[in-house]
């Protein structure tokens, strides 16, 4: 014997002695298959091949490791992963690292582009390019449906605030800068003359007033008021002060003719409505029982010339400036003077010629009537040339209403038991003469224009070109 553990080994004695009962035994269970065979035995100092036969020698810890690892291989088996051998008989040869990591790329979605708000501006850009400040283009986001909490997605408090982003990168983020502000046009001789007729053509038609009689004079007068109207009306129609939306039609026409008839006719006949009459119609001269009062009217009308003038000038400083400037407090900082000089500088004009025409009509100028009433009609034909036009329609409404209701007032008061009526116009007649009256209304309309058109008028949107004809 070779080691001490052939002793336990059973098998067929080789010795010559006789065969004990132990030995046969183990020979008949052999024989019925209950014992397995034996393996061969390896050389000395090694283990057997048989993988049984090692777990049975080993020692009960290494047992259940073994047990572990044949429990988990089995699992693997069952849970259906097979062999890397396997695996790749059945799906084919891996991929290379740079097609996995292509195919993860393709795999992955796409992210949100880095720059959000370019990606808005590529969106919009018609907007952004023909936006002339950004509470246009914020007007334009919110027409989109884009509000304050869409605006928060891109990193601003409000739409306002993008709209003002979106605009000061316009010119630096576009494929194409945005084209800059044509240069203003100069004056022409039809729009020059158009301005300069209706001032000549009330002098005429009050020169004929002064040089007729009778029959005469109403047909004279008749005919001034209507060619001044038309004169007025084709001024007002090219020029500076033109309209900038010329398809719609004006809606301040009746009612600032009634303003100027009111200069003309409505003093001489406020003051004989207190008086207890009139008790005959108006003769056309300045002494007769309803006294005309040409002096404003002509004044007015030749104002027209200078109110165009300002104008063209007003438009092309604001568009020089429009265009070096980017910053919108900037440019309403830089208008706001241009605007006042602008409006002083037309009241200046306008008591000049205002005294040039008492003088020569020997008339006495009312400078506080014609120039509340000159500043009123400056102011809303400003705001109707630069399109705004609700405002000045319904300035001019009210102011011609407050008028018509005064003169309702004194008449309606001589009914019985409405005497009281008559009250207030009648305190301001007394005190401030026939023309308290349209001077406090005209007066207070006019202060409410000038402060919008500060608002409106410094806006840079109100003082970009027309786009061009198509």
């Amino acid at each position: 014997m070779n080691d001490v553990g052939e002793l336990d080994r059973p098998g067929t004695p080789t010795s010559p002695g006789a065969w004990d009962a132990r030995s046969e035994e183990t020979l008949s269970a052999a024989s019925a298959g209950a014992i397995p065979p034996v393996p061969e035995t390896a050389a000395d100092g090694e283990r057997p091949t048989d993988p049984e036969a090692a777990t049975r020698d080993e020692p009960p810890a290494n047992r259940e490791t073994a047990s572990g690892r044949e429990s988990s291989a089995k699992r693997e088996t069952v849970s259906g992963r097979e062999p890397s051998a396997k695996r790749e008989t059945v799906s084919g040869p891996e991929p290379s690292a740079r097609e996995a990591g292509a195919d993860r790329k393709a795999a992955t979605p796409r992210r949100g582009a880095a720059d959000p708000v370019k990606a808005l501006m590529h969106r919009h850009r018609d907007l952004c390019e023909r936006a002339v400040d950004p509470l246009e283009i914020a007007a334009g986001l919110e027409a989109h449906g884009i509000t304050d909490r869409t605006a928060a997605r891109f990193r601003h408090r409000d739409v306002f605030s993008l709209a003002e982003e979106m605009y000061a990168r316009a010119s630096r983020d576009g494929e194409e800068p945005p084209p800059a502000p044509p240069a203003v046009p100069r004056p022409r001789a039809d729009w020059v003359l158009l301005t300069l007729l209706p001032g000549a053509l009330c002098a005429a038609a009050v020169s004929a007033l002064r040089l007729t009689d009778g029959q005469t004079r109403l047909f004279a007068a008749a005919v001034g008021a209507l060619t001044v109207a038309l004169a007025l009306h084709a001024a007002l129609r090219r020029g500076p002060l033109s309209a900038a939306d010329r398809t719609t039609p004006g809606r301040t026409t009746t009612w600032t003719a009634w303003l100027i008839g009111y200069a003309l006719l409505g003093d001489g006949l406020l003051l004989n409505a207190v008086a207890g009459g009139p008790d005959a119609l108006p003769t056309g001269t300045a002494d007769g029982p309803w006294p005309l009062t040409a002096a404003p009217v002509l004044a007015l009308a030749l104002a027209c010339a200078p109110a165009a003038w300002i104008t063209h000038l007003l438009t092309g400083r604001t568009r020089r400036r429009l265009a070096a400037s980017r910053g919108l407090d900037d440019f309403a900082a830089a208008v706001r003077p241009l605007l006042l000089g602008a409006f002083a500088l037309f009241l200046a004009a306008l008591a000049a010629l205002l005294a040039l025409c008492a003088a020569a009509l020997d008339e006495p100028a009312a400078y506080a009537e014609v120039l509340t009433l000159g500043a009123l009609l400056f102011l809303a034909r400003l705001l109707t040339t630069h399109g705004f036009t609700y405002a000045p329609a319904v300035v001019l409404t009210a102011t011609a209403t407050v008028q018509a209701a005064a003169l309702a007032m004194v008449f309606t008061s001589r009914l019985p038991g409405c005497g009281f009526l008559a009250t207030p116009v009648e305190v301001l007649v007394t005190t401030f003469g026939a023309g308290g009256v349209p001077t406090l209304a005209c007066g207070a309309a006019a202060l409410a224009l000038l402060i919008h058109a500060t608002r409106k008028l410094t806006r840079a949107s109100a003082h970009a070109p027309p786009e061009p004809a198509r």
